[in-house]
C-alpha cells in the first residue's frame, strides 16, 4: 500500500513538456478530444503544469471577451 503523497509525487514527476500540456488545456477548452488523446495525457501530463497552463488559459480567455466588448462599445455597434 502506498502511503498519502506518493500518488502526487509520481504524478508531478510526468515527463510531458509544458507545450504538450498547453495543447491538451487549449483542447480541453475547445472541448474536443478523443478518447485514446485523453487517455494518454492522463498519464503523461505534469498535474501542476495542468493548474498553471488552465489559470492562464482562463486569463486569456476573459482578457480576450473584455477587449472584444471594449472594441464593440467603442465602435458604436452596440449603440441601438
Amino acid at each position: 500500500m502506498s502511503r498519502p503523497g506518493e500518488d502526487l509525487k509520481k504524478a508531478v514527476r510526468r515527463k510531458a513538456s509544458f507545450g504538450q500540456t498547453l495543447s491538451a488545456v487549449a483542447w480541453s477548452f475547445f472541448g474536443v478530444r478523443r478518447g485514446k488523446d485523453h487517455e494518454n495525457d492522463m498519464a503523461k501530463l505534469n498535474p501542476v503544469h495542468v493548474i498553471i497552463a488552465g489559470v492562464i488559459g482562463a486569463a486569456l480567455f476573459v482578457l480576450m471577451l473584455v477587449l472584444l466588448v471594449r472594441w464593440v462599445i467603442g465602435s458604436g455597434v452596440a449603440a441601438g
